[in-house]
């Protein structure tokens, strides 16, 4: 199944700009555990970022702080999120939690991935298909 996707605009590489400059600065190097950054645009075009925070519990990806960052300097209308690895990884898809996550929440949102045809822009609702109906309204 081809998922239906669209090419990158100017915001959309200044967002993976800002995603790998969080990385970047705070990554803990091959052996460490802050490994991504992330980048959310909210509709007012605010940036908010995020880094991951690892843990064996299983902390938050680098999109999830990303998504309370956001929230925290209220950002409440999200449009775009991306998240990039250290070490030059480049642009990498959320998991499958995340999917979840941004779809629950910000059922319209973009995420930034790579793809066959490079990095792309796709609808949430494209990357998870059938997913569990739930709302934080219950």
């Amino acid at each position: 199944m081809r998922i239906p996707s669209r090419e990158l605009t100017p915001e959309d590489h200044e967002l993976i700009e800002t995603a790998r400059r969080i990385v970047d600065a705070h990554t803990d190097g091959p052996d460490g555990v802050h490994t991504m950054g992330a980048a959310v645009r909210a509709a007012d075009g605010s940036v908010h970022g995020g880094i991951n925070l690892y843990h064996f519990t299983g902390g938050p990806c680098a999109e999830l702080v990303a998504l309370g960052t956001a929230r925290a300097a209220g950002a409440r209308a999200l449009t775009t999120i991306v998240a990039v690895g250290n070490l030059g990884r480049g642009v990498c898809a959320p998991c499958g939690r995340d999917r979840q996550v941004l779809l629950d929440y910000h059922p319209g949102i973009r995420v930034l991935l790579p793809t066959p045809e490079g990095v792309r822009s796709v609808l949430i609702e494209d990357l998870l298909p059938g997913a569990y109906a739930w709302s934080p309204q219950g």
